[in-house]
C-alpha cells in the first residue's frame, strides 16, 4: 500500500527528578547534601532513510515517545539519560507542525536528521542547594517535562521526470519499456492508482529517475479523481513528459486533452506550470488519421514546447526522447582521460 500522508503524535521523554539525599558515612559527620541530579529525557529523532518508500509504518502506529530520564541517586550519582526515539521516513518526506501548518523540515538526502521533539532537562538535586546559610536544604527540583508535539508527514518523490498525462496515456507502458519498473497495465481508466519510480539507464552510464504519476483528469487539483493525490509527486521534478494519446482509441481529442493537463497544473500550482515540459504523442502503433498527430504538433510548437511522437510498444522514437530527456536532467558526461 502506498501512503504520502501521516499524522503523528510524539512525545520526548520526561527529565528524570533531582534527588533528596545526604551523605551518611563513618567517621564523616556533616556529610552534607549528595542529591544526585535527574537524567536528561530522550529526543525524538526523524531520520531519512532509504530502506523506506511510503509512510506506512505510520498509519496504524501514530503514537511515539522517546524515554524519559531516570532520578537521581544519592552519593551525588546522576540518573541515566533517555535513549533518543529514531524513526525513519522516506527521503522526500516533508515535516510540517500539524497545529499551525508551520513547514519544519524538508528530507531531501538520505541520512538526514531532524530533532522533531526534544527531551527534557533533568531536574537538581539537592547538593545544589547548599549555602553557607542553609547547609542542609531538603528540596530538589523535578524533571522537566520533553516537548509533546502533532505533526504532519507528507512524501514528495524525488525524481528527474515526471510523466503526466490522461489515464490510459501510455504513462505506465513507456516507464516499463526505459526502466526496470513494472507497473500493472491494462486498458482501463486508473490502471495506476499509485505512483511508480524507474531508473533509466544511458549508454554512457548515467542515470536519471522517472516518476509515473496516476493519470490526471478534468478538476483533478478541486479533487476529481486520482491525481490530485498525486501531483505532490512532480513538484521536485526537474522535467515533465506530458504523454497524449494521439490514436482514435482514445475517443478523445489531443488538443483538448493536451489543453485540460495544462489547465490541471496551472490550477494546482503556478510553479508546477512553469517547469520545463516535453510534449509526446504516444500509441503511433495504431494511430490510423495522422491529422491528429500534426494538429497536436504544430499546438506544441504555438506553444514553444519540444515535441516527439512515439510508440512504447514498438520502440520508436524513444531512443531520440531518451536522449533528450537525459540532455535537460543530466549534466554533460565527463570527458574521456588522457593516459
Amino acid at each position: 500500500m502506498f501512503v504520502d500522508e501521516a499524522i503523528i503524535r510524539i512525545k520526548a521523554g520526561d527529565g528524570g527528578n533531582g534527588c533528596v539525599a545526604f551523605r551518611r558515612e563513618k567517621y564523616v559527620p556533616r556529610g552534607g547534601p549528595s542529591g544526585g541530579d535527574g537524567g536528561r529525557g530522550g529526543d525524538v529523532v526523524l531520520v531519512a532513510s532509504q530502506h523506506h518508500n511510503t509512510l506506512l509504518h505510520f498509519r496504524f502506529n501514530p503514537e511515539h515517545r522517546a524515554e524519559r530520564g531516570r532520578h537521581g541517586e544519592g552519593s551525588n550519582r546522576t540518573g541515566r539519560s533517555g535513549v533518543d526515539l529514531e524513526l525513519p521516513v522516506p527521503v522526500g518526506t516533508v515535516v510540517y507542525d500539524a497545529d499551525s501548518g508551520e513547514p519544519l523540515f524538508d528530507f531531501t538526502a538520505p541520512g538526514q536528521r531532524f530533532i522533531a521533539a526534544r527531551g527534557g532537562r533533568g531536574g537538581r538535586g539537592n547538593q545544589h542547594f547548599a549555602t553557607p546559610v542553609h547547609q542542609a536544604p531538603t528540596r530538589a527540583e523535578p524533571g522537566h517535562p520533553g516537548e509533546e508535539r502533532r505533526l504532519r508527514l507528507v512524501l514528495k518523490l524525488l525524481a528527474d521526470v515526471g510523466l503526466v498525462g490522461f489515464p490510459n496515456a501510455g504513462k505506465s507502458t513507456l516507464i516499463s519499456r526505459i526502466s526496470a519498473a513494472r507497473p500493472k497495465i491494462a486498458d482501463y481508466p486508473f490502471t495506476t492508482l499509485e505512483p511508480h519510480l524507474g531508473v533509466v539507464q544511458m549508454p554512457d552510464l548515467r542515470t536519471f529517475v522517472v516518476a509515473d504519476i496516476p493519470g490526471l483528469i478534468e478538476g483533478a487539483h478541486e479533487g476529481h479523481g486520482l491525481g490530485v493525490q498525486f501531483l505532490r509527486h512532480i513538484e521536485r521534478t526537474r522535467l515533465l513528459l506530458h504523454l497524449v494519446d494521439v490514436s482514435e482509441a482514445s475517443g478523445r481529442d489531443p488538443k483538448q486533452d493536451f489543453d485540460v493537463i495544462l489547465d490541471e497544473l496551472a490550477g494546482y500550482s503556478a510553479e508546477l506550470a512553469r517547469k520545463p515540459m516535453f510534449v509526446v504523442a504516444t500509441k503511433l502503433d495504431i494511430l490510423q488519421d495522422k491529422r491528429r498527430l500534426e494538429s497536436l504538433r504544430r499546438k506544441a510548437r504555438r506553444r514553444g514546447l519540444p515535441f516527439f511522437a512515439i510508440s512504447a510498444v514498438t520502440g520508436h522514437g524513444l531512443q531520440e526522447l531518451l536522449g533528450s530527456t537525459a540532455e535537460a536532467v543530466l549534466p554533460p558526461p565527463a570527458p574521456p582521460q588522457q593516459s
